[in-house]
């Protein structure tokens, strides 16, 4: 008989009703978690920008904008916490507005719908796929320009370069790949959630 009541008394602690209106109760909404992926064609001819940093290579991502791949990833990951779509929703490739646009400003304007959310970034963790140039020397530049518009120390940004052993399009260097998984958090307003 306890142990049926404590259960009870448990249950009703930890069991949060469901709402079939607005499923998402005050209070639970205070994490996010969002994915991200993005590739592009390596062609001749084009700047290759990783993170906002300019990479000394033969060859450069084929876009309509600067066709920053790793920054799309991070896009793509925040608006998908944000569950507001994807990055071609808000920056359409259609759009003369964004040709060649700096893939940063982007990541600002999203940034803009963060901030108007209430929310901040929690951490980032990213990976590139390129089977060249070698990016080591160049994450610490990556990190440093996505910290500045994501408004979050070097600590909360990791980003790791891989290649594909060879296989596939990035084995073959046609193209690069990257992926990002983001978590943002209520951001506080004078010790107080939004």
């Amino acid at each position: 008989m306890f142990f049926f009541a404590s259960f009870a008394a448990l249950r009703e602690t930890f069991m949060v009703p469901v709402n079939p209106v607005n499923p998402v109760k005050k209070g639970l909404d205070m994490f996010r978690i969002g994915f991200g992926y993005d590739v592009h064609r390596l062609v001749e001819g084009r700047p290759l920008i990783l993170g906002g940093v300019e990479i000394p290579y033969a060859f450069g991502l084929e876009g309509h904008s600067d066709a920053d791949v790793l920054t799309h990833a991070v896009i793509d990951a925040i608006i998908g916490a944000l569950g507001a779509g994807d990055i071609g929703r808000h920056f359409p490739d259609t759009d003369p507005a964004y040709k060649g646009v700096s893939s940063l400003s982007m990541l600002g304007t999203v940034m803009d719908m963060v901030k108007g959310d209430g929310y901040r970034l929690n951490n980032l963790d990213t990976t590139i796929t390129a089977q060249a140039p070698k990016l080591a020397p160049h994450l610490s530049n990556m990190r440093g320009r996505l910290s500045e518009i994501l408004e979050a120390s070097i600590g909360q940004i990791n980003i790791k370069a891989t290649t594909s052993e060879g296989l596939g399009f990035c084995g073959k260097r046609e193209g690069m790949e990257a992926f990002a998984v983001v978590s943002l958090v209520k951001a506080k307003t004078q010790g107080v959630n939004k």
